[in-house]
C-alpha cells in the first residue's frame, strides 16, 4: 500500500466538477503508481474520460453501476436497478477490503441515495469499514449530513453560472 493514511473525501453540490476533481485525483494518483477501483454509480453513457482511463488498465479498475433512465422518465427505480446497484457497492467493499487498492472513487454515489437508489445507512456502514492505508472519494450532489460528519473534506462545487442554463446540451469532450 502506498498510504499510511487514507481519508473520505467528498465532492458534492450543484456546480460542475465533481466527478473531474475525482478523475484528476485518479490521475494524480496513477502517477505515483498507486492503484484504483473507479466505480460510477448511474451513469451507463461512453463518456471520454473512461477512455483514456481505461488505457491505464490494470492499475485502474472501472466499474460501472445502474443508469439515470428512470429520472428523466420520471419513475421510481425497478427493484432491479436497486438491486443492481446494490452488487455495485457490494463488489466495491470487496475492493476496498481487499487492500489492492489505495484510491477508491465511487462516483454519483450522493446523488444514488438521493433517488432511493441507497439507503444512508448503506453508505454510512461502507465508510466504517474502510482499511486505514485506503483513500475513498465519493461525488455526487445532495450529499447527506451523516456523510459529511463522517469525512475528513468535503468540498461543495457552487453553480455561479452554467451555459446550459442558455439552452447549451452536454458537449462531447467538455461534459461527457
Amino acid at each position: 500500500m502506498n498510504l499510511q493514511q487514507g481519508f473520505i473525501q467528498v465532492y458534492t453540490g450543484n456546480g460542475k466538477g465533481k466527478t473531474t476533481a475525482a478523475i484528476g485525483l485518479a490521475v494524480r494518483a496513477l502517477g505515483h503508481g498507486f492503484k484504483v477501483y473507479f466505480a460510477q454509480f448511474m451513469k451507463d453513457f461512453p463518456y471520454g474520460e473512461l477512455n483514456i482511463l481505461r488505457q491505464f488498465s490494470p492499475q485502474i479498475e472501472i466499474k460501472n453501476w445502474g443508469n439515470d433512465r428512470f429520472v428523466f422518465q420520471k419513475q421510481t427505480p425497478s427493484l432491479e436497478l436497486i438491486a443492481e446497484m446494490s452488487k455495485g457497492l457490494n463488489e466495491a467493499l470487496n475492493a476496498m477490503l481487499s487492500e489492492q487498492f489505495d484510491l477508491l472513487i465511487l462516483d454519483e454515489v450522493l446523488v444514488s441515495i438521493y433517488f432511493k437508489l441507497f439507503k444512508v445507512e448503506q453508505i454510512v456502514n461502507f465508510l466504517r469499514q474502510k482499511p486505514k492505508t485506503v483513500e475513498v472519494i465519493l461525488t455526487g450532489r445532495y450529499c447527506p449530513q451523516e456523510i459529511i460528519k463522517m469525512a475528513d473534506l468535503v468540498t461543495e462545487m457552487q453553480e455561479v453560472k452554467h451555459y446550459y442554463q442558455s439552452g447549451i446540451m452536454a458537449r462531447k469532450g467538455i461534459e461527457n
